[in-house]
């Protein structure tokens, strides 16, 4: 345990503690304290107490004396001088056209140093800045980069509730907020309505959210059966600020109704948990449909007409199979299209007598037969039987079994080039005259 005092050095700012040595100074009273920047001027926030060792960032510094009127008049004079050196750093900043933004200035309480604050995007190269503002103050410059949030604190400002900013009024430190925050607490996640003049969340989340933790521990969650005087029902919503719950109960065979409970009169149901069943729709007869649609449905369908026995595949189309008893396999027989009758007043072409458009070709499409009787005995050409896969191999005929096998490699006979015979000249015949 440490018997220490807490001092602030601005009006709102982070509490730092000192060891009050001879002096009992109380709270609200002014002080000179020693610091690692030197000598400062601040307010005492908690008089003396003790306070273990494990709260407390050594090394603990010692308290000076108490401020007296002339402490006091200095530090209103380096106050007042402040703003002339916002005003000179601001044009500084503009002759190096330095990419930053100036928030604050302050005094250390001896004068001997002075240092200013300022917001940027990215990191800034402000020595040449500080040599000039050297020259300009003949005293040590130093310059800290901050945050938004450091940024508000400074400059203060309204906040969305209509009062003044939290952090500029009384806030020591931050604490992280995150959206976690306002979800437990039933908040709008819009950020307009949940973000601070800062642009980030609001400290005032984390003021409730250790109650919201606790309470809601306690509650039922929307959408579980609980036990109620009335029965058991399940949660539609909980208001956690009123500690009470409503639920959704069953009224009849298909009704329902909703009533409101407080927390301590709803008891979570231990077993599992048993839905509300809903109202089923009641029974609509059907409506008739309308004789002029099935009408119209009736004359859209197309008549298919029979299909003669001789256009069906041929029984040599049934796989094998079938021979042996096993069922064939029901493959769809496409019946002939229809043709129009030629009218009264049409020219009678006859399309078969036209030959294909790939006849002579090599693959091409069959001719149809050119007359009637022709037409009626056309049949399709039989499809190969399918191989079985446990079919054995088809047997050679005795004409090719008695037939020598030849070497693939070796060229026929009939293929082979023969060199033509030149006849010699006779004795009786002169040269140069062979015809």
């Amino acid at each position: 345990m440490a018997n220490v005092v807490g001092v602030r050095f601005r009006n709102a700012g982070k509490l730092y503690y000192f060891a009050p040595g001879e002096w009992q100074p109380a709270a609200g009273q002014a002080v000179i304290v020693e610091t690692a920047r030197g000598l400062e001027y601040g307010e005492v926030v908690t008089g003396v107490s003790d306070m273990p060792d494990e709260n407390i960032t050594p090394p603990l510094r010692p308290v000076i004396r108490i401020a007296s009127q002339e402490d006091t008049a200095h530090h209103l004079d380096n106050v007042s001088k402040e703003k002339d050196a916002i005003r000179i750093c601001k044009e500084k900043i503009a002759d190096h056209q330095l990419q930053m933004k100036l928030v604050g200035c302050e005094y250390t309480f001896d004068n001997n140093k002075i240092l200013f604050y300022f917001t940027a995007d990215k990191r800034v190269d402000f020595r040449l800045l500080v040599k000039d503002l050297a020259g300009a103050f003949h005293t040590r410059i130093e310059l800290r980069q901050i945050g938004v949030r450091d940024e508000a604190r400074m400059m203060g400002g309204l906040g969305i509730c209509g009062r003044p900013l939290c952090c500029s009024r009384f806030l020591g430190d931050f604490h992280s907020v995150s959206i976690k925050m306002a979800k437990e607490q039933n908040l709008s996640l819009n950020p307009t309505k949940i973000s601070g003049a800062c642009g980030r969340l609001m400290c005032c989340l984390q003021y409730e959210e250790e109650f919201y933790e606790k309470v809601s521990r306690e509650m039922p969650r929307v959408g579980r059966g609980v036990h109620t005087p009335d029965g058991d029902g399940v949660v539609v919503d909980v208001s956690i600020l009123k500690e009470r719950v409503k639920v959704r109960l069953p009224k009849g065979s298909d009704e329902f109704e909703v009533k409101e409970y407080p927390a301590a009169d709803v008891q979570r149901l231990s077993g599992p948990i048993r839905p509300v069943p809903r109202p089923e729709p009641a029974d609509q007869e059907e409506d008739e449909p309308d004789p002029e649609i099935m009408h119209a449905l009736r004359a859209s369908e197309m008549e298919v007409p029979d299909v003669d026995n001789d256009v069906a595949l041929p029984e040599d189309d049934v796989p094998e199979t079938a021979a042996a008893g096993e069922e064939p396999s029901s493959r769809p027989v496409c019946p002939p299209r229809p043709r129009r009758a030629p009218r009264a007043d049409e020219p009678r072409t006859d399309r078969d007598s036209r030959p294909g458009r790939s006849e002579g070709r090599q693959g091409g499409r069959r001719p149809r037969p050119a007359d009637a009787a022709a037409k009626e005995d056309f049949r399709p050409a039989p499809r190969p039987p399918r191989a079985r896969a446990d079919a054995p191999a088809p047997k050679p005929d005795a004409a090719q079994a008695s037939a020598p096998r030849r070497d693939p490699w070796t060229v026929p006979e009939e293929y082979r080039q023969k060199k033509p015979s030149v006849p010699s000249p006779s004795p009786e015949t002169p040269a140069g005259q062979e015809g």
